[in-house]
């Protein structure tokens, strides 16, 4: 996809419509391919993707590392601790260096003003590989699950349950704006989220006719799902509002009770890791309806779509 070619990927507000469209499909085609037995592509040979990764992964890490293999290049994976960042270097140095070594930047930040800056300062492109506002490559991987298994996103109504403030949930909710789903998200107060993201979905849910609300009845959100999703309440980083996430968001689990209210055939999906007696029950993510396995495998998927249709 040429115009993508060069382009930093750090929101999914960064693609338009079309082009979200366009990596999903790749995405979908790289997946039968795989499974036709093309498991190497020569697509890019000879070019290199640095992960600087301040954050433990495992399956950005893995899915990165894997698709940059399976399209014929090399990963170098790059600790923050082992480069001079962790001395203090600063960001806008680095990536003028790193621009002469390799093809791509895949960067896991604590703060997206470092990813912004990274893409400013490097000529080459700059992916988000999760930050504190937003994880497109998770995102994407979800959209294309849905799209797989269940079909039309806009036929589809979507129930995020718990923090509403994650940054997967920000990357979702543009991406079902953009596709002209349904998105519901029930979360209690102090929790919402940030004010920035929901004007962006909102502007595209005028021109895709996407639903997105943002209810704090978690049955008003699961009601009639074709899809529950939820993700973990303490992320890294936040370990020491352990205690305080976990009782304002208890009324917020996915249990059997709660996607007894869902359709019969809905899907659960989590981004994993998962904490089993927290936000999910261990029956739910068990379960017939769950599908996280087969949205994970997709993050190796929608990875080489992305990195197929930005490096040059």
């Amino acid at each position: 996809m040429d115009s993508l070619k060069g382009r930093d990927l750090l929101s999914i507000a960064d693609l338009s419509s079309n082009e979200l469209y366009s990596i999903l499909e790749l995405s979908l085609r790289f997946k039968r391919m795989f499974y036709e037995g093309y498991r190497v592509l020569p697509i890019l040979m000879n070019r290199v993707l640095a992960l600087i990764f301040e954050k433990h992964s495992t399956r950005t890490r893995v899915s990165l590392q894997v698709a940059m293999h399976q399209l014929g290049g090399t990963s170098l994976y790059l600790s923050s601790q082992e480069l001079q960042l962790a001395r203090g270097e600063p960001v806008k140095d680095t990536a003028r260096v790193l621009e002469r070594y390799v093809d791509c930047i895949a960067a896991r930040v604590y703060r997206h003003e470092t990813l912004v800056e990274l893409a400013e300062y490097a000529r080459i492109p700059v992916v988000n590989a999760l930050s504190d506002r937003e994880h497109p490559l998770q995102a994407l991987a979800d959209v294309m699950t849905i799209m797989e298994v269940k079909g039309d996103v806009r036929k589809l109504k979507i129930a995020f349950l718990g923090d509403g403030s994650d940054n997967v949930l920000h990357s979702l909710l543009l991406a079902v704006a953009k596709l002209g789903g349904t998105i519901y998200v029930a979360t209690p107060l102090g929790y919402d989220p940030i004010k920035e993201i929901v004007a962006l979905a909102n502007e595209d849910a005028q021109k895709s006719g996407a639903t997105i609300a943002v209810v704090r009845d978690p049955i008003e959100a699961v009601s009639g799902a074709d899809v529950v999703y939820t993700d973990v309440w303490v992320s890294m980083g936040q370990e020491m509002e352990r205690e305080k996430r976990i009782r304002d968001l208890r009324n917020y689990q996915v249990n059997r009770e709660l996607v007894s209210y869902a359709k019969r055939d809905y899907i659960f999906m989590h981004c994993l890791p998962a904490h089993r007696g927290e936000e999910v029950t261990d029956e739910v993510i068990e379960s017939s309806n769950s599908i996280v396995w087969i949205q994970a495998e997709n993050r190796l998927h929608t990875s080489k779509a992305v990195l197929a249709s930005i490096v040059r």
